[in-house]
């Protein structure tokens, strides 16, 4: 599918809503070179025609490294790549920054010389990341709204990956098993609700055998072949069995693991370096 084009007037309109361009310095101590990269953050809102009648929020974290676009428009030479963060249930774009420190893990991410790449998050409600039968769909918005949002921002949207925790994890699977950004350059998960079966007794997650069927993981699995792919879960977690059965039969290669943990922010902190230098070294 190709990535659809939106006019300048569009652009204004969805990264309108009160884009925060003041620099908020979020400065990490203790890396292991004894400094830290400034981390420079940006917010907005934009009103969603796949999310009707309720404010899309985002956030996003852009490492001052020197060489990064200094002013939204992007004008500065060297745009950053980007990794797309979808977050989980009970949750919005502000849990990867705020109960992850994601943008310390990022400065200290550069400041051991790995890869700089903005980190992005936007709300999804409780959407599971696809089209559901209400109207909403989530995984339009990211595509069609969000990455050129962020190319207006001054990023490199032709050099992206994905990533998500528990539903999240499992969108960021599906966004890259149904191939609706081109070019994607690596996914991750961490502990991804994933399920083989549908459960007829749930409506939350899809609406249908049907809605299920159209967004198996298990059986698109094929489709992740040549992709870099990470994915983690802990050995706590109850989703363990479920996600180490949907890991047995991923083509290819993989990262990521089975670690001491369970489905929770201290887990998802504990991993979060390694996910982020995953991230980075297939965005270089």
């Amino acid at each position: 599918m190709d990535l659809p084009t939106l006019g300048r007037r569009r652009l204004l309109e969805l990264g309108a809503g009160g884009v925060a361009a003041a620099v908020l310095a979020a400065c990490a101590a203790g890396t292991t070179s004894g400094h830290a990269t400034p981390v420079s953050m940006r917010t907005g809102s934009f009103s969603s025609q796949f999310r009707p009648q309720t404010a899309t929020n985002w956030a996003l974290a852009v490492p001052e490294t020197g060489n990064s676009p200094g002013s939204p428009d992007g004008a500065a030479a060297g745009k950053p790549p980007v990794a797309l963060f979808l977050h989980g249930t009970g949750a919005d774009h502000r849990v990867i920054f705020d109960d992850l420190r994601a943008a310390d893990v990022l400065s200290q991410h550069v400041a051991r010389g790995g890869t700089p790449f903005a980190l992005a998050a936007v709300d999804g409600g409780e959407s599971w990341w696809h089209r559901r039968a209400t109207g909403t769909d989530t995984q339009a918005m990211v595509v069609e709204e969000f990455i050129p949002l962020l190319a207006g921002q001054g990023l490199d949207t032709g050099r992206l990956a994905v990533f998500g925790l528990s539903m999240g994890g499992f969108g960021a699977l599906l966004l890259a098993s149904q191939h609706r950004i081109p070019g994607l350059r690596a996914v991750a998960a961490m502990s991804p609700a994933v399920w083989s079966l549908h459960d007829a007794a749930r409506t939350d997650n899809f609406d249908s055998a049907e809605d299920f069927a159209a967004n198996d993981i298990f059986a698109l699995r094929p489709e992740l072949g040549p992709l870099p792919k990470r994915i983690d879960c802990g050995t706590s977690d109850n989703l363990l069995y479920s996600v180490k059965d949907y890991v047995s039969g991923l083509p290819g290669e993989h990262e990521g693991g089975f670690q001491d943990g369970g489905h929770d922010g201290g887990y998802w902190r504990s991993i979060l370096p390694d996910v982020f230098s995953f991230l980075g070294r297939n965005l270089a």
